[in-house]
């Protein structure tokens, strides 16, 4: 969870503003949380308080109506309605607030059936659902060692019908402007570059330089680098430092339940 809100704000400033490159500073004073990360609060929230995810999503972004990079249309129209009903939307909203779901259910079942129950609230496209359910599977794939790192590429083929292009692919439509906004570019997107990383950090960068969504890009990769790589303690403080303290509240009581489960098992 904490990977995903990592991503997610030093993701934050290059999305629109500026160009990332090589060594690029992680934090600065223009980076913020987005609706990626008050939506990933809202997720894990449901879940630890046993709350309906509509219910969590339309409170926590009622808390943080105006966040940096503001909400996709498509989405903030759903919270604005008067009945908000799901759309058939393949945005990758769904894919990058997934991750709480990943960690919390120790059942590939349940991962897969909570998955679309987040994303369908909103998003009911199947190929948004699809995004959502590939995000959280490798997490818990990774986090249970069911699987190898090797292993994803072949596995995510397999079970999504996923082809991840190769991070040269993904750098030159960065270059070229492009911005990948759907789950079916951005989910593959992300996967690469984590598969194609050392370590958290390189994960990281490797993400922010392949440019266009990059605070949600860099929300999925980063989400699945937690599952198999240790996050820098340095990077996670500085991280905090953005958080308003019920935002900590919830990831204090994510970690707490998650190292219980370790425990109970």
């Amino acid at each position: 969870m904490l990977g995903a809100i990592i991503g997610d704000i030093v993701g934050s400033r290059f999305e629109f503003d500026e160009k990332p490159t090589e060594g690029f500073e992680l934090f600065t004073d223009t980076c913020d949380f987005t609706d990626d990360t008050i939506c990933t609060v809202a997720i894990a929230d449901a879940i630890l308080n046993n709350r309906d995810y509509k219910e969590a999503l339309l409170d926590w972004c009622g808390r943080y109506p105006d966040p940096k990079g503001g909400y996709g249309n498509m989405f903030w129209k759903w919270l604005h309605s008067s009945n908000p009903l799901p759309h058939a939307s393949f945005g990758n909203g769904a894919a990058m607030r997934v991750s709480p779901v990943g960690w919390l259910f120790n059942d590939y079942k349940d991962v897969m059936e909570q998955a679309k129950m987040s994303a369908e609230v909103s998003h009911c496209h199947s190929e948004g659902i699809k995004g959502a359910q590939c995000v959280a599977t490798v997490i818990y794939w990774l986090r249970t060692t069911r699987l190898t790192k090797d292993e994803i590429e072949g596995a995510v083929l397999k079970n999504f019908d996923y082809k991840i292009p190769s991070l040269r692919d993904i750098y030159r439509l960065g270059d070229l402007g492009h911005f990948d906004s759907t789950c079916q570019e951005t989910v593959p997107f992300a996967l690469r570059c984590f598969l194609d990383a050392e370590n958290f950090e390189d994960t990281l960068r490797k993400t922010i330089m392949a440019q266009g969504d990059t605070d949600t890009k860099g929300a999925i990769a980063c989400s699945m680098a937690e599952a198999c790589y240790e996050i820098p303690e340095e990077i996670a403080e500085r991280a905090y430092e953005y958080l308003p303290a019920e935002m900590l509240a919830i990831i204090e009581q994510f970690y707490d339940r998650y190292l219980s489960n370790i425990g109970d098992d």
